[in-house]
């Protein structure tokens, strides 16, 4: 059973909205999971857990070829290769991507193919995790009034919590529910005061509260060169940090928020002109900046930092699994020990397509070991 919050029509996930692509180790490539693990390692500021991210990292081109085999198709550049692109932080072109930059909507495309024999449930809302010394199912509230699923193991998917700031990437379920229903089950946390500042999030006005939803410029824009500049045209990033506009995340927001206080503009400007073929490369990009009113092949983007992802949650190990028997977690909502203070552009999709995979296993098999 699958329990959401809103209606699965009506309201798409953060997977969906993922645009840059999916980091993996693509053998045959002059990439290495050590070259991977240690870009890692780097952009989390010392703090990851370096046998998460070496767990996780291994495991990712087989987490992404059981989601080709469920019907996932990526960008090729060759008849039998992904194309590879490469963005802040990472020192080799090791990011897959599909329909240009719509990687998230192709890979839940997938995911709702695969998941079509499921019982998904939307507009029912988990308020409680019930539990004595394990976990014994949910309390959910739907129109009909508070009810019970009971079920020997839960997994706690619920994405982010974006929608505490008042300009963000994330959809307006991104609430916190997951760590809500976590910390009323004893559980622990970790890492909630990392929260990540995309650093282009689509400029087009004052930050204003309500659910709204801004949309996200893809880093893979600068790695395929746009430049980021301010008013003046000139560098926001020179001098910074030796990786320039590809520097990891909370580097380049830092100093795009450092620029706005000393210039009081209200955005900077990402410059993508020099890109051949922008719009087949980028359409949901263009299509996006198209509706406020910009032309990303003629006019540089109007962007400024949001907030995008949580990299702390729920305390787990690689498998999903909590402190307390039953109780698994996976994806935004958990923190494994991979992303440290900052995410590494484009860890989110492997990591919760690896540890995904492997918290279903897991809670499957303690459901059975339970007699469900």
């Amino acid at each position: 059973v699958v329990l959401n919050k809103a209606h699965p029509a009506q309201e798409a996930t953060a997977t969906h909205y993922a645009q840059g692509g999916i980091a993996v180790v693509v053998p045959g490539t002059d990439d290495s999971v050590a070259a991977h693990v240690a870009d890692t390692l780097a952009a989390g500021g010392g703090l990851c857990d370096p046998d998460a991210v070496s767990s996780i990292v291994a495991d990712g081109y087989r987490a992404v070829a059981a989601l080709v085999a469920d019907g996932a198709r990526f960008d090729a550049a060759a008849p039998n290769g992904w194309a590879l692109t490469r963005e802040g932080g990472h020192s080799r072109r090791r990011i897959i991507h599909a329909g240009g930059d719509a990687t998230g909507a192709e890979v839940q495309r997938a995911l709702d193919r695969a998941a079509a024999t499921l019982d998904v449930r939307g507009n029912q809302l988990a308020v409680q995790v019930l539990h004595d010394a394990a976990v014994t199912g949910v309390q959910v509230l739907t129109g009909d009034g508070l009810g019970v699923i009971e079920a020997p193991a839960v997994i706690l998917a619920t994405g982010g919590l974006g929608q505490l700031y008042p300009a963000t990437t994330n959809p307006a379920v991104a609430t916190g529910g997951g760590i809500a229903l976590a910390l009323s089950a004893g559980v622990p946390v970790a890492d909630m005061e990392f929260i990540q500042f995309h650093p282009t999030m689509l400029f087009d006005g004052p930050a204003r509260r309500g659910g709204a939803r801004r949309a996200l410029v893809t880093e893979a824009i600068r790695g395929e060169g746009a430049i980021l500049v301010d008013a003046r045209g000139d560098s926001v990033t020179a001098g910074v940090h030796p990786m320039g506009d590809l520097a990891p995340r909370d580097v380049v927001a830092a100093a795009i928020d450092a620029r706005l206080k000393a210039t009081g503009d209200p955005c900077v400007f990402l410059d993508a002109r020099g890109i051949d073929g922008f719009e087949h490369r980028f359409p949901t990009v263009t299509a996006a900046c198209r509706a406020v009113g910009v032309d990303p092949v003629r006019q540089p983007i109007p962007v400024v930092p949001g907030a995008h992802y949580s990299c702390g949650g729920v305390v787990t190990d690689v498998y999903g699994q909590t402190a307390l028997p039953g109780l698994f977690a996976a994806g935004e909502v958990a923190r494994t020990g991979m992303h440290g203070a900052n995410r590494l552009a484009s860890n989110s999709l492997l990591e919760g397509l690896v540890v995904g995979d492997r918290a279903g296993r897991a809670a499957a098999g303690h459901a059975r070991a339970a007699g469900a």
